[in-house]
């Protein structure tokens, strides 16, 4: 099973090529990326930046349940869950998410799934800054 699943957490630039490429599969006519990106802008105020910071075990746990999550529910064939933890810069990759299956319904649905569990339950966290100063987005670390 730990074939159908690609779970990633670090500090280096995440790729796109990547995580498509390892979902892609002959079988499938559903190819789903959500890439999440650091805006500039957050309730009015400027974002200089995001740092995030993980319990990386507890983590890459939690992404595997969601993964297998998405392979059981949704009919999924392959899934990459891939964040970055550290300094993020404004338009850089914070998180991947990529879902094959046989048809796109099931694809889109287990990519929604999935980037909505993780933001709900996988203890990774986020602080912005800004022009005046900075502040945990959630729960701090």
């Amino acid at each position: 099973m730990d074939k159908l699943i690609d779970i990633k957490i670090s500090d280096k630039v995440l790729s796109v090529d990547a995580c498509y490429n390892f979902v892609l599969d002959q079988s499938c006519g559903g190819n789903v990326l959500f890439v999440g990106t650091v805006r500039d802008m957050n309730k009015g105020e400027v974002i200089k930046k995001l740092a995030f910071e993980s319990y990386v075990e507890m983590a890459i746990k939690e992404m595997k349940k969601i993964a297998y999550s998405c392979l059981e529910k949704f009919d999924a064939k392959k899934i990459a869950l891939h964040h970055r933890i550290g300094d993020v810069g404004l338009e850089e990759i914070a998180v991947i998410i990529a879902v094959s299956a046989k048809h796109r319904k099931a694809a889109f649905e287990a990519c929604e799934f999935a980037i909505d569990e993780l933001k709900k339950s996988v203890p990774i966290w986020k602080k912005e800054y800004l022009e005046n100063g900075s502040y945990w987005v959630n729960a701090r670390p």
